[in-house]
């Protein structure tokens, strides 16, 4: 088949690479300029790069739809649309412009977590497995029938960098196996159950502002979530930013105000948190490692030489 690929970043990336070295034809591909958002600094391999050096014609767009885009998508002759990361809305007169239409690829077990960073916000919310959906686009964003999903379990230790590349590598075979399926006639198209989508937003430095009034265990998962090389949770210490790298649930159930400073466990120091709403325990976060604004990092037992004092949600 003709594609025609729309895609941004390493998801984008490993989507055209899956599509080079298919049997199917790359005719043109649609990405992004380079951003300087936080979050789209971080896994930034170049879709123009790889198109360029494999001779696929390229255009850079922020947002699609003009003359000129409509103009080389028609003379392109696509059999159908291939999208993966593509940060804008398609119009109709995009997604349905191919014979098979477009099929877009999306980081999550839709209808869940449809939107931005499902991976981060899966692993904040406790999920016990993410994954990989591909499904054809329509007028509602990331809610078309699905033609093929895989997934990954969530492990107790999991950052988001990890489920990042186990995700990743989920790309290339859904990619080739449900164009093989479109251009065989076998593809199975079900639609999602709008009673359970759920919808999130473009995460932005504000959320990985750590608030103490939340359980441990909440804590614990949102530091896992921000792991590098994202931004990483953060709280605020004598007026300083401190970015929390690694921590953990406390053993025992320590009382008072949420933030304070508390005590030696192991080789952390534990941190007041909230109660857990439904076990009615109250566990510290035991901070193991942190960094603070200049990039240096500290065990946490050598940054608080001196107990007592309390971690804040403003400087």
């Amino acid at each position: 088949m003709r594609v025609v690929m729309f895609g941004y970043q390493t998801w984008g990336h490993r989507t055209l690479q899956a599509l080079l070295d298919s049997e199917h034809e790359v005719v043109l591909v649609v990405t992004h300029p380079k951003s300087d958002h936080v979050y789209e600094k971080i896994w930034d391999d170049s879709v123009a790069d790889l198109a360029e050096k494999h001779g696929v014609p390229v255009l850079l767009r922020n947002r699609p739809g003009d003359e000129e885009m409509l103009r080389a998508l028609a003379g392109a002759r696509p059999d159908i649309i291939v999208a993966n990361n593509w940060r804008t809305w398609l119009p109709p007169e995009i997604f349905d412009l191919p014979p098979h239409g477009t099929l877009n690829v999306h980081d999550s077990l839709l209808p869940t977590y449809a939107g931005f960073s499902p991976l981060i916000w899966a692993l904040i919310n406790g999920e016990p497995e993410v994954g990989v959906t591909a499904h054809r686009m329509d007028a509602e964003l990331d809610m078309g029938d699905v033609v093929l999903q895989r997934s990954v379990p969530v492990g107790p230790k999991d950052t988001a960098t990890d489920l990042f590349h186990r995700t990743v590598d989920l790309i290339g075979p859904i990619v080739r196996d449900a164009l093989d399926r479109i251009e065989a006639g076998t593809a199975v198209w079900t639609p999602q159950d709008r009673s359970r989508a759920s919808f999130f937003h473009k995460r932005a430095i504000e959320d990985s502002r750590i608030d103490w009034n939340w359980p441990a265990e909440d804590l614990e998962r949102l530091v896992r979530a921000q792991s590098d090389p994202y931004p990483n949770a953060f709280t605020h210490h004598r007026g300083e930013r401190v970015r929390i790298v690694s921590a953990s649930v406390s053993r025992k159930s320590y009382g008072g105000t949420p933030g304070r400073i508390f005590i030696r466990e192991d080789d952390g120091i534990v941190i007041v948190a909230g109660a857990d709403a439904r076990s009615g325990k109250r566990p510290g976060l035991v901070i193991r490692r942190l960094r603070t604004e200049d990039g240096t990092e500290y065990a946490a037992t050598d940054y608080f030489r001196t107990m007592g004092g309390y971690l804040t949600g403003r400087p």
